[in-house]
């Protein structure tokens, strides 16, 4: 047909056959995952590299890890889909040398060999910091929930067992009275045998239900997700989800996934020092700076996260219920340092009265035997005195507080940051959700995710060949 652009005919033979590095391009992302992990030193990360049964020799893991990052980097996370375009995707087959696992080998490397690709994602963190992209020191921390396999009906909690327990006992016995009903009625259609069936399957269902209970009492946090063992269910944006809780943290500067770490904790309360940690020895610096939102607030991992040279930016929520009521609120008292004492709103001083242990916290009480003749105490309390709390290292809140005048600012800052990556892995995990899974395995999963979310970022940072000769370097 003329008029129209021509392709090459299908049966010409060439003198000089061509090479298949010709058909990958110079920039292509291939090629950087190609000299990433070839510059690896993978002998000390643990890989499992043990012969088949019969004798045949494994894949050597650089094959394997390749194969991994190009399948996550292009969203193609099956193990029978990587069998296949390992057979017929030409960049593949140019990255393994024409080699093509079997999906059993790719799933069983993948499931055997968690923690060494875990290390393989921090390898690549190390990279970004020695090419100095991480000069700020400053990380936003941020949770979000990823939706599990398992149902919300196949997950248990005591409360959610109780309430099915109680609903199954309403329905047998609204069918035993029925049946009771249908004896003394006789009914032309007889509907015994019907209601019997009933009552029988909602006793083998009440069995089945014992015995989830006696499984779930004797696990801890007293939960149990009957098709993700690992599964927990949480509070996510005002309804349950029965899922994971992934905490990022990310370069405020780049976005770039610093540290991360999958949880089944359905609360952000108790992670921010764990995680701020984990980002300051990735970084390898000495002192970091941490911005995260207020459900990270909590005094303990204020201060210990002070302890570790971590600045943090944690706002605190506002709660007061004497505010709410329209009297005074905490922030109207000013602690005196120098003599351990409150100044009240009308002048008078609160001295320290009590101490006494609570969670893990020193805390003590002031108040003052001169409330009940000051003028302002209907608008600061109902009680005989007013009585204010005082933990033993609440200075390290003060300063936690100062250091928000610019709450909005920083909120501004965390949300710009960890939006993008968190919305980048929701959208590739949410394509993945076809096995049952244990917290191992999320684990490595999200670890493949985040390294080739890290890879795509620094393409579009730094480049193909720029990319390439650092690595090198």
């Amino acid at each position: 047909m003329s008029g129209f652009i021509q392709g090459e005919d299908r049966s010409q033979a060439t003198l000089f056959p061509e090479r298949l590095d010709d058909y990958v391009a110079e920039d292509s992302a291939v090629r950087v995952i190609d000299v990433f992990i070839d510059e690896l030193d993978l002998s000390g990360l643990g890989f499992k590299t043990l012969p088949n049964d019969t004798g045949r020799p494994a894949y050597h893991p650089a094959t394997m890890l390749k194969l991994f990052v190009y399948g996550y980097l292009n969203r193609v996370h099956s193990s029978r889909r990587l069998e296949r375009e390992a057979q017929r995707n030409v960049e593949l087959m140019w990255l393994t040398g024409r080699l093509a696992p079997d999906f059993k080998t790719i799933a069983d490397f993948r499931k055997d060999n968690g923690v060494p690709i875990r290390l393989v994602c921090r390898q690549f963190v190390i990279l970004c910091r020695n090419l100095n992209l991480f000069a700020n020191a400053f990380v936003a921390i941020d949770g979000s929930k990823f939706k599990a396999v398992n149902n919300r009906d196949r997950n248990f909690t005591r409360a959610k067992m109780k309430r099915r327990i109680a609903e199954v006992d309403a329905t047998i016995d609204r069918y035993l009275q029925l049946l009771a009903e249908a004896d003394r009625q006789e009914p032309a259609e007889d509907k015994t045998q019907r209601l019997e069936d009933k009552i029988t399957a909602l006793k083998q269902e009440m069995a089945r239900l014992e015995k989830v209970e006696a499984r779930m009492l004797k696990t801890p946090g007293q939960q149990i997700s009957l098709t993700d063992p690992d599964a927990r269910s949480m509070n996510h944006r005002g309804s349950g989800v029965v899922g994971y809780n992934v905490q990022a943290a990310v370069d405020t500067e780049h976005h770039l996934i610093v540290a991360h770490e999958v949880t089944n904790a359905g609360s952000d309360r108790r992670q921010l020092t764990r995680m701020a940690q984990q980002a300051k020895d990735a970084l390898d610096v000495d002192e970091l700076s941490v911005v995260a939102d207020r459900g990270y607030y909590r005094n303990l991992e204020l201060k210990a996260c002070e302890e570790a040279g971590i600045t943090t930016y944690v706002p605190n929520s506002s709660t007061s219920p004497n505010k709410a009521l329209g009297k005074f609120d905490r922030s109207v008292f000013r602690y005196i340092a120098a003599d351990d004492e409150y100044e009240r709103p009308a002048g008078q001083r609160m001295a320290r009265r009590l101490t006494s242990e609570e969670k893990d916290m020193t805390l003590h009480r002031y108040w003052s035997d001169q409330c009940g003749t000051c003028q302002l105490k209907p608008q600061c309390t109902t009680g005989r005195h007013r009585r204010m709390t005082r933990w033993e290292h609440e200075a390290v809140v003060d300063r936690a507080r100062a250091r928000l005048e610019r709450s909005a600012d920083m909120m501004r800052l965390r949300r710009a940051t960890v939006e993008h990556p968190f919305g980048t892995l929701k959208a590739w995990m949410g394509s993945t959700h076809f096995l049952t899974r244990t917290l191992p395995r999320v684990s490595t999963e999200m670890s493949l995710h985040v390294l080739a979310y890290n890879l795509k970022r620094m393409l579009n940072l730094v480049g193909t060949k720029p990319l390439i000769e650092a690595i090198r370097a």
